[in-house]
């Protein structure tokens, strides 16, 4: 999909199809007002027919409008302008997208970004159009043999009347590309996406950019470094575990990256704590932390983001093998201390705590982990917001406001040296689980021992990476959040 930013007078727009937001009860905005006079009062008659009354979802194909060059106007259904914001504001683009998708129109023009959307200007109108635009016509078929061949449409040009920040574009293009890409890794299989092409894509992705150099340590590297914690849950598996690190140099030669970690178990059976068989496939999706750090690194790449940026993925599978870990087992971590394993279906956590010791040897400005980790983050705050904890209150600060930026929202959780009692283990340092009790803070709590040398937040996306029932499929979140941090970061080297 091809975007662009036009601002041209509605009698000079010659477009296949021109997109017009409609608000309920007779509450017309500028752009509908103007585009009425223009057709002489016959855009109004339309309307006044009933055929829709510009209640949410609603659209609605009018064709040869007199005054204008366009040839259809595609109404899409606003609800009331005084409830208009940036979720609906969200959803309408989304609706447009999908009924120019159904339509025959491969190029059109979309008024929906200069409509007024409380607090937010014309980039994040613009922005959130193309992200919006992008996701709804998102679509995973490579595995049907009858996969559609219908083209979408292939050009969206953005209307708006205010003038754009340098890069707002190109920099939403390249977001939306990175939430694509995400997806795609996350939505394929466990028999297909496992650590080894895990690995592969990150190759794929240094051939594509000459920015970003990528090194691969197998299990008998990280048994050397003694990485015990990782391979107490990679050794479970036929399918070896591989510790992938991505650098990207955007910035100057000498500057220090920022860190990004991602839990990267492409299936979780729970080994030998193993989950019930319940949508257990849906556990192919447990590496959405690592996808979303492919994908943001690709966007920074893209973007040619000017910033150091350093990304690990902590890929592995979590099967109940002959070697595979035993709840009781002791194991090692790469920075000395001992895990009592209590719960081997608690995994990520045995992964990431190794990976955020191995960071460390960069020397990041901040790190940022994000993993699927836990169940009780979702029954905490649903599938709206992901949860953040931390070491670094300006941090996390900055993920929350990046969060707000581009809608991809975290809410805070406590980490309190409390919760640090409830990881006590008789035998070793720590146990890998708290109980029942706050168990989205306790995994945190564990990770926080091994990040205490770095300012370091924990983002937990149990909750947001994927949606389940009949519209399952990976979301790509936090992509949006991470690329808007990062930008933030290469602005402002305190942030």
């Amino acid at each position: 999909m091809q975007f662009k930013s036009v601002n041209t007078s509605f009698d000079r727009i010659k477009t296949p199809c021109l997109v017009v937001g409609l608000f309920q009860k007779a509450r017309p905005d500028t752009t509908f007002t103007t585009l009425d006079a223009l057709t002489d009062g016959w855009l109004a008659k339309q309307v006044k027919r009933g055929d829709i009354d510009g209640s949410k979802g609603q659209t609605l194909y009018l064709y040869d409008p007199p005054g204008l060059k366009a040839e259809r106007l595609l109404l899409i259904g606003c609800g009331e302008s005084t409830a208009f914001d940036e979720r609906a504001y969200i959803e309408a683009n989304r609706s447009a997208a999908r009924a120019l998708n159904a339509g025959g129109a491969k190029q059109a023009v979309s008024t929906l970004p200069a409509l007024e959307v409380k607090q937010r200007d014309a980039d994040w109108k613009v922005a959130q159009a193309v992200l919006a635009t992008e996701y709804a016509l998102y679509s995973f078929d490579e595995f049907k043999s009858d996969a559609s061949s219908k083209a979408p449409v292939k050009r969206l040009d953005l209307w708006h009347t205010e003038s754009l920040a340098e890069g707002t574009l190109e920099q939403a293009c390249a977001t939306a590309h990175g939430v694509a890409f995400a997806r795609d890794l996350a939505n394929r299989p466990g028999n297909i996406c496992n650590p080894t092409y895990l690995a592969k894509q990150a190759k794929a992705l240094k051939k594509r950019f000459d920015s970003i150099d990528v090194d691969v340590l197998d299990e008998a590297d990280m048994e050397k470094l003694g990485m015990g914690a990782f391979l107490a849950v990679s050794r479970g598996s036929e399918q070896p575990g591989k510790l992938i690190v991505m650098h990207y140099r955007g910035g100057d030669k000498n500057a220090k990256p920022v860190a990004l970690v991602g839990k990267g178990i492409t299936f979780d059976t729970g080994g030998i704590s193993l989950k019930p068989g319940a949508q257990m496939d849906e556990m192919k999706f447990d590496m959405g932390g690592a996808a979303s750090v492919f994908g943001t690194l690709a966007a920074c790449a893209e973007f040619k983001l000017p910033l150091n940026v350093v990304a690990v993925v902590a890929a592995a599978e979590n099967m109940p093998d002959g070697r595979a870990s035993r709840p009781g087992d002791i194991a090692k971590t790469l920075s000395g201390q001992t895990v009592e394993i209590l719960n081997t279906d608690a995994e990520g956590r045995l992964v990431l705590c190794d990976a955020l010791t191995y960071v460390e040897r960069f020397e990041p400005r901040a790190v940022v982990d994000m993993a699927t980790l836990t169940g009780a983050c979702i029954v905490a705050l649903g599938h709206e917001v992901s949860a953040v904890l931390g070491n670094n209150a300006p941090l996390i600060e900055a993920l929350k406001q990046a969060g707000q930026e581009s809608f991809d929202r975290i809410w805070e959780l406590p980490l309190l040296d409390e919760y640090n009692e409830l990881l006590k283990s008789n035998f070793a340092d720590m146990a890998n689980i708290g109980g029942r009790a706050a168990g989205t803070i306790t995994a945190a709590s564990f990770l926080s021992r091994f990040a205490k040398n770095f300012h370091w937040a924990h983002l937990d996306i149990a909750g947001t990476a994927w949606v389940s029932g009949d519209k399952k499929g990976a979301t790509g979140r936090p992509v949006p959040l991470l690329v808007k941090y990062l930008v933030r970061c290469a602005a402002d080297a305190s942030a």
